[in-house]
Formats: C-alpha cells, sequence, structure tokens
C-alpha cells in the first residue's frame, strides 16, 4: 500500500520501468526529451510547464518562447501524457476585474486541482516578475485573478487542498533581475484574494542548492508529510547550475520542515539538461501521481528549451529524503 495520501488512482500515468543501472530514486524517460523545443508553429523553446489528469487524458499549460523571445504560456492536451498537441497561440485570460493590469510576460506556470477548478499560477510581468494566478474548469476558457502576492515574487505553488480553513501557498520572493538568492516562504488566504500569515520554510543550505531554491510542482500530501520537490541553484565558475530534489514538510503547519534531502535526486547531467538557451538547468514543475500505486511522473524543464520526465515513486523518494536528511 502506498503512502500516498488523497490522491486518486491514475491508470493511465505515463510510465517507463528503469532501464539500465542507477541508484536514484528517480529515472529519466528514454524518449527524453518528452517535448522537442519546437512543437508550435512559432516556438523557440518550450520548457518549465504543469501538466495534469484531464478527462479520460492530460491536459497542461506550457511555456513557449517564441521566435521573437517573447514568453507566454499555451494549452496543451495529450492521450497518453507523452504525444502532445499544443496550441500555437497563447492562453487568452478572461479578467475577473476590469482593472487587471496585462501582463508584459508570462512563463513557469504551475497547475493544481483544488476543490473544484484547476487553478493556474505563473510567474508574471507586472513592474517586474510577481506571481499571476487564474483558474479554468475545462481548459478552454480561462479567468485571471488578482495577482496574490506584490512584486517580486516568483515560484508560486498551491497546496491542494486548505490547511485548516485557509488556502495554502508557497512563493520565493525575489529582485527585478536573475536573484542570485532565494528562500521558500509559506503564505495562507481565507479567499484566494487577501494573503498573509507568511512564514519562513527554507533557505539555502550549500552545495547543489547553495545559492537560491524554489518550490516545484504542488506538494503531494502522504502519511508521512507534504512531499515537495523544490529546485536549487549552485553558482559555478561557468554560471548558474539548476538541479532538484524532495523535503517533507509537516501537514498541519507546513512551514515545519521534517526533513530535507542533502543530495540532489536529478542534475544536469544529459545532452538536453547541458546544451540549450540556458545550459545547466533542471527545474520540475508538475507531478503526476497515481494514488493506488505510488507511482511517479515529474516534467521538468531542461537547458531552458525542451521538457524533459523522469519516473519513480513516491515511496521510494520519501525514504531518500529521510534516509539523506541535512
Amino acid at each position: 500500500m502506498s503512502i500516498v495520501k488523497n490522491i486518486p488512482p491514475l491508470a493511465n500515468l505515463p510510465w517507463e520501468e528503469r532501464q539500465g543501472g542507477g541508484s536514484s530514486p528517480l529515472w529519466r524517460y528514454s524518449g527524453n526529451p518528452v517535448i522537442p523545443r519546437n512543437l508550435t508553429t512559432h516556438a523557440n523553446s518550450i520548457f518549465n510547464s504543469a501538466v495534469v489528469p484531464f478527462k479520460d487524458g492530460f491536459a497542461g499549460v506550457f511555456r513557449c518562447d517564441d521566435t521573437s523571445r517573447r514568453m507566454n504560456i499555451h494549452v496543451g492536451r495529450s492521450k497518453d501524457g507523452l504525444q502532445w498537441v499544443i496550441e500555437d497561440e497563447p492562453i487568452r485570460f478572461i479578467k475577473t476585474a476590469p482593472d487587471l493590469p496585462d501582463s508584459e510576460y508570462k512563463y513557469d506556470p504551475r497547475v493544481v486541482w483544488l476543490e473544484d477548478r484547476f487553478y493556474i499560477i505563473w510567474c508574471n510581468g507586472y513592474y517586474g516578475p510577481c506571481i499571476g494566478m487564474g483558474w479554468t474548469k475545462d481548459f478552454e476558457q480561462f479567468y485571471q485573478l488578482e495577482s496574490p502576492l506584490m512584486p517580486f515574487n516568483r515560484n508560486g505553488v498551491l497546496f491542494p487542498r486548505k490547511i485548516g480553513s485557509n488556502y495554502a501557498l508557497l512563493s520565493r520572493p525575489s529582485d527585478s533581475g536573475h536573484t542570485p538568492f532565494g528562500d521558500i516562504v509559506y503564505s495562507e488566504s481565507p479567499d484566494m484574494t487577501y494573503w498573509g500569515r507568511h512564514r519562513h520554510v527554507m533557505a539555502p543550505a550549500g552545495g547543489w542548492q547553495s545559492t537560491k531554491i524554489g518550490a516545484g510542482p504542488a506538494p503531494i500530501e502522504t502519511t508521512e508529510g507534504w512531499l515537495l520537490f523544490y529546485h536549487g541553484v549552485l553558482t559555478s565558475c561557468n554560471g548558474f547550475v539548476y538541479a532538484f530534489s524532495a523535503a517533507l514538510l509537516d501537514l498541519d503547519k507546513p512551514w515545519q520542515v521534517i526533513a530535507r534531502a542533502r543530495p540532489y535526486l536529478i542534475s544536469p547531467q544529459e545532452l538536453y539538461e547541458c546544451v540549450g538557451d540556458v545550459p545547466n538547468v533542471t527545474f520540475p514543475c508538475a507531478a503526476l501521481v497515481d494514488g493506488q500505486t505510488g507511482r511517479l511522473a515529474i516534467y521538468y524543464g531542461c537547458a531552458d528549451s525542451v521538457t524533459g520526465l523522469v519516473f519513480g515513486t513516491v515511496d521510494a523518494v520519501v525514504d531518500f529524503v529521510k534516509q539523506n536528511a541535512l
């Protein structure tokens, strides 16, 4: 029996058994990159994107930088989570307030099912990077909400259920540039509009996560705590290197860290992760989970150019975190 909680079975989860050796709880899909950089008509790159189960297949919101190098998010659909059709035109959000400001850009989305709809969070351009938020029920019509937090901020990630009576959000306060610092912070809201009760969660911790860290996919509820995949950045003599690993957060007080892995799970090692528009990046944004078996499929951006896929099990990752804790 899996330690996963409150996640339904997902019989059509994309899956491939481990090919060859390796000791990491996660292993790469042999068909990577699962999404190439040119899957839409005007795409320069497709990466850092979010995927969720939808109807009898999957839907997603994808970061697509076009050949003018404009950053935007597009909707995509798939029967099996491997072969994708992504719309050529960006998502056009319906504003829920007439004076909501336009976005200068949108990138790095996350998507989570919460109560009765899919919420989308992205990095939104409004006098610098801030967190944009919207929702959809059908991946046809999308509605934009007020930004939950003021600039500057990135890596907004919603929890898939309320904590107590409030909605819960992770973010990474930053500055207006390519931030050379960053901690993960927790916030709560009674209504998805007004956010407070801010609590510090984690700071950089040396090695692969010594410069900055940021939440990845929506946290996964387990009997051991919230399983959070997060990216960390090392500043090397040749620039930033993005890897990712995982931590366990308290179920009732998610700003309290139960355990946090010292080693990374995935780092840039394959050619498509090391070579691209931004070399040496592995950046997780989405995790599919089969609640019956605990099987796991994580979509992650590679070198800011393409999208990769890794597999594993929630149970093995939780064991890894506990056995290799800081």
